[in-house]
């Protein structure tokens, strides 16, 4: 029983952690790169709200509730990313307004829904017949949380010594992470099956 929850949590994670599928990382970094370790809160409401998207788009598509073209959802998933990305450009340096938070996690549930439905394919075949979907998704949530976790503490710990040791000022730091992932993301948009 503990070792098919600890297999369903590392797959989890090893989702989140895949080399070949760094999209995820990149929506990580440009979703922490902003904050520093005082704001470990929010940042942690945040992931876990990407997670909480992210858990229900696959609980739809495991359950045969909702279906979406591939290749639309491939395409869809670097745009969150370029998007949070060229919101940090235009956004570095400037005071948030909390009336601006409401958004900010409405906009990160939505883009979770998006990356979720990314795997939902690859988790069905992992499901396959089984009778517990719910409980292997629930794990399978932990693992990715666990994972996004330790994703956002090394930005924020990067980010630490960036500001505190190289003397990188924090508009710098959020503007030169955020245009590296946004160079990264555009040839993967450019490269989507959908726009080929």
């Amino acid at each position: 029983m503990l070792e098919n929850f600890w297999f369903n949590v590392q797959y989890g994670m090893n989702h989140v952690l895949d080399i070949n599928g760094y999209d995820h990382v990149l929506f990580l970094m440009v979703l922490a790169v902003p904050y520093l370790f005082k704001d470990w809160k929010r940042v942690l409401l945040l992931v876990t709200t990407f997670t909480l998207g992210h858990t229900l788009s696959l609980v739809l598509a495991a359950y045969g509730i909702v279906s979406v073209n591939g290749k639309l959802v491939e395409f869809l998933i670097p745009v969150t990313i370029l998007i949070a990305a060229l919101y940090n450009v235009f956004t570095a340096g400037k005071k948030f307004k909390s009336t601006k938070v409401g958004l900010l996690f409405f906009t990160t549930l939505f883009f979770g829904l998006v990356h979720g439905l990314g795997f939902a394919r690859e988790f069905k075949m992992f499901s396959g017949q089984s009778e517990n979907k719910l409980e292997l998704l629930i794990e399978f949530a932990l693992g990715i949380e666990l994972a996004q976790v330790i994703i956002v503490f090394i930005v924020l710990f990067i980010g630490f010594l960036c500001q505190t040791i190289f003397r990188l000022s924090r508009r710098d730091w959020v503007m030169v992470i955020s245009a590296v992932v946004v160079g990264l993301v555009i040839p993967m948009i450019m490269g989507s099956d959908l726009l080929n």
